[in-house]
């Protein structure tokens, strides 16, 4: 039984086909196939159905397939630990970030981090909230921005920034002449809501609840601002995604709620990760940036999340 075994394993499994699993390798499907039956026979058992229509994982399959990711999972830690004494600001890191972040923080977190650590190459990916979570665990990214604390025992936490959330609208609509937004001046208002995906949709609702006959929902932020542009409505968004830089203050403008809430964003990643330089220098990318930053113990789970002031 080698690694590369147990990696063809878990491909198999996860693309449920054997030549698209041996293309991820660049290997021929029969050189993976082998590999795969040699695996099943020095276990002695059948990992997976085989017929013209396709394969299926076994019971005993997903048993092992399931011990397989965690025994990479510790294999990969065991090569980045051999990895980090070498020099742990330099290779990939593999960052993550929620759909209703990225476009805003990324533009600016990618030229500040060359300044700082310029032989670091950031791969960034964009998700949900419960998808960057995943691939968290699983090893396929080693951090991630996110707007809900991830309170998990193996999981590090910090919080690096709040920013508020502002009501949008277009310059011409009745409430941009008020200077602070009442919740009673939104109750008659058709709203805009992201999807139920989006982690966004919940914080916004948890600020300001609209009656269900006046909700429009969108799919995309993008998608959110031309019609609140066009005058279809108003919305509650996070101020990176309303800022000048973002659009036209003709197009949209913004005014401040009553109550003052804000989006708290948070940097999270494994604690077993070793290079945690890395992780501090994408903190210290943010950092220089124009944000509102506020750090604080948490004691009310059982993960961690960190003042990381002396790294």
């Amino acid at each position: 039984m080698t690694l590369i075994e147990l990696r063809y394993l878990v491909a198999v499994a996860e693309t449920r086909h054997f030549g698209r699993a041996a293309a991820g390798f660049n290997v021929s499907q029969s050189t993976l196939s082998m590999a795969v039956r040699k695996l099943e026979d020095d276990l002695g058992v059948l990992l997976f159905e085989r017929s013209k229509s396709g394969i299926r994982i076994t019971q005993m399959g997903e048993q092992i397939i399931a011990q397989t990711r965690c025994a990479l999972t510790q294999a990969d830690t065991i090569i980045a630990l051999a990895d980090a004494d070498k020099n742990q600001l330099s290779g990939e890191l593999k960052l993550g970030a929620i759909f209703t972040l990225g476009p805003y923080l990324l533009p600016q977190l990618i030229p500040s981090l060359k300044l700082i650590a310029n032989q670091l190459t950031l791969s960034c990916y964009e998700g949900y909230n419960s998808d960057l979570r995943h691939k968290l665990r699983t090893s396929e990214l080693d951090a991630i921005l996110i707007s809900q604390p991830l309170i998990e025992p193996d999981v590090v936490t910090q919080e690096i920034y709040s920013e508020p959330l502002q009501v949008v609208m277009p310059p011409n609509h009745a409430l941009a002449a008020k200077k602070i937004i009442a919740f009673d001046d939104l109750h008659e208002q058709s709203f805009l809501l992201l999807s139920e995906k989006q982690c966004l949709r919940e914080q916004v609702l948890r600020v300001f609840e609209p009656a269900a006959n006046n909700i429009i929902e969108c799919s995309s932020l993008d998608t959110l601002r031309h019609m609140i542009a066009i005058g279809l409505g108003i919305s509650i968004l996070p101020s990176s995604a309303t800022s000048s830089a973002i659009f036209s203050p003709q197009a949209l403008v913004t005014r401040p709620l009553q109550t003052h809430p804000v989006r708290k964003i948070s940097l999270a990643w494994r604690a077993s990760f070793p290079r945690h330089k890395a992780i501090d220098a994408v903190r210290r990318a943010i950092q220089v940036n124009s944000w509102q930053y506020t750090t604080a113990q948490d004691t009310s789970g059982s993960g961690l999340l960190v003042e990381n002031q002396s790294w």
